[in-house]
């Protein structure tokens, strides 16, 4: 993922482009959206040579424009060609350019193209973070697929026209020698400088409290040179002076988290959050690197077996299963596909606490029947209210769990992987309510809009929930955390990303009103890598928050 404002980089995902003075980063994967204009009733099915295009290309497009602008990138990248490489295109473009609430209109009048395409044209319209909105004009390719689906035919040009694989775009700001005014949750001053990990954060603290410039430059990949100017964004006449923007991040935690990071990352891609469990208020949020992409808030990873916890408590809210329970865990499971545990263990006649603790897939994925196809995505939007929009403060991803497409899908959903998409904001959150019993939305600050619904968990789930997770610690993959005082409870995840990369690590914690998540890309196991972070962490910070 860039470091830089540069957007949709035709290099892998980990490459990263040459440093530029002044660019920034800030992720805006969020919410609302406009799909403009109505087909005509009436339209017939496209034939070849017809005037009308098919209706369920339009249908298609609108729903591309909608999942891109609500922040459900791996939705709309799936209703194209090239999902793995539109998904990264999408938000390298919209985290790069600092963009937030982008509003996309479909045109009502789609056209036949002579290569047997519909084009769709669409409105852009991409408050950029600070600065103003830049609108812009484009249209989406839809092609029929071999068995009747239609699909956004995927290119570059799609997101920008004039993004290609020379070009690219790159957002500048000027200083304007006024920094932003924001303070942690006891008043202490909050800066880029002190806490680097908060560059990125603070603008978007900041936004729209006045003095700030700025520039969207297409570029050449190749050599940086600028190509042109494609929107200019100048402070307006009377604009207010900087307001100050007072904050829930608490200083100590902050400074804990980054350094817990920096440390323990060890050059990898990582990050963290920390917030309150009665509450929802952040503490901490941490990158590595701490500077660019804002992973912790805005990142879209699977979960991995930290996901468990929501897999269990949907088991258990069905009464489908008891921890004393024995739900064997051999070392292959085959649906579709062959799944297996970490390092191929396996734990025979094992109950359910011990499956939990050592994190087994297969005897998770054994359970897959007792489930139907949305019940685990609806337990997660009703209790733990992922999926719904939070209104965290500053731009977020919020999470998806898709309905499974097949058998296979399900089974790897049961574990966190298939299509589920989370980051550490998410699943900081998702422990706080599952030891709490009791959502609440993640803030950064205060007075923020909440328009989640959700139900809290039954204490016949809570209790087993809270039994489980502190038995991780003392008996289970978490024993990394065995050592400290308090009575922490975790869970650990392994998180496959292709064949040929290592596993993401991770570890989700709680320790008496604090929850904490962490990820580390490419870190092989959550104990190994996530682990030794938020050791780090709360051996530094060993009391709660006022």
């Amino acid at each position: 993922m860039p470091r830089s404002g540069y957007a949709a980089s035709a290099t892998t995902r980990r490459r990263r482009p040459r440093p530029v003075v002044r660019t920034v980063t800030s992720v805006a994967v969020v919410s609302a959206v406009v799909v403009g204009g109505s087909y005509a009733a009436g339209l017939g099915p496209f034939a070849r040579g017809a005037t009308d295009p098919e209706p369920a290309a339009l249908a298609q497009a609108r729903a591309f424009l909608a999942d891109w602008a609500a922040g459900r990138l791996p939705n709309a990248a799936g209703r194209t060609t090239r999902p793995a490489t539109a998904q990264e295109v999408l938000r390298n473009f919209t985290a790069g350019l600092d963009i937030r609430r982008p509003t996309l209109t479909a045109a009502a009048a789609p056209t036949q193209a002579e290569d047997d395409t519909v084009d769709v044209p669409f409105t852009a319209t991409m408050p950029i973070a600070g600065l103003g909105t830049w609108t812009y004009r484009s249209k989406l390719p839809l092609r029929q697929q071999p068995d009747g689906s239609w699909k956004v035919d995927w290119s570059l040009s799609v997101v920008h026209p004039r993004l290609s694989g020379t070009k690219k775009f790159h957002l500048e700001r000027e200083d304007t020698g006024a920094n932003p005014d924001v303070t942690d949750r006891k008043g202490a001053s909050l800066s880029a400088a002190k806490f680097p990990s908060l560059g990125p954060v603070l603008h978007q603290l900041d936004a729209g409290t006045g003095g700030a410039r700025g520039a969207i430059q297409l570029v050449d990949r190749a050599t940086g040179k600028v190509e042109r100017t494609e929107a200019t964004f100048a402070k307006r006449p009377g604009q207010p002076a900087h307001r100050p923007v007072r904050t829930t991040l608490d200083a100590t935690w902050q400074a804990a988290a980054e350094k817990a990071l920096a440390a323990g990352a060890h050059g990898k891609n990582a990050s963290l959050v920390a917030l309150r469990v009665d509450n929802g208020e952040i503490l901490a949020m941490a990158n590595s690197p701490s500077s660019g992409f804002n992973r912790a808030v805005s990142g879209t990873y699977a979960p991995g077996s930290t996901w468990k916890i929501v897999t269990s408590s949907a088991l258990l809210l069905k009464g489908a299963v008891a921890p004393s329970d024995v739900v064997d865990c051999p070392k292959y499971l085959t649906v579709g596909k062959e799944f297996h545990n970490v390092e191929t263990s396996e734990h025979r006649n094992a109950t359910f606490l011990k499956d939990f603790t050592e994190s087994c897939n297969t005897a998770f994925i054994s359970l897959r029947g007792k489930l139907g196809d949305r019940e685990l995505g609806d337990v997660a939007g009703k209790y733990f209210g992922v999926g719904q929009k939070w209104h965290v403060g500053i731009a977020s991803y919020d999470g998806s769990v898709p309905v499974p497409r097949d058998e296979t899908e399900q089974a790897a959903s049961m574990i966190g992987q298939g299509r589920i998409q989370a980051n550490p904001l998410i699943m900081a959150s998702v422990t706080a309510t599952a030891v709490s019993g009791t959502f609440h939305q993640p803030s950064i600050t205060h007075g923020n809009r909440d328009t989640t619904t959700t139900t809290p968990l039954p204490r016949k789930v809570v209790a087993p929930l809270r039994t489980m997770l502190r038995t991780t610690v003392t008996d289970g993959t978490a024993r990394v955390l065995s050592g400290l005082p308090g009575d922490i409870g975790a869970k650990t995840g392994t998180a496959e990303v292709s064949d040929d990369e290592p596993n993401n690590g991770w570890l989700a914690a709680h320790r008496g009103n604090v929850a904490v998540a962490c990820v580390v890309e490419q870190g092989v196991t959550g104990g190994g890598s996530a682990g030794p972070v938020i050791r780090d962490l709360l051996s530094a910070v060993p009391t709660d928050p006022s």
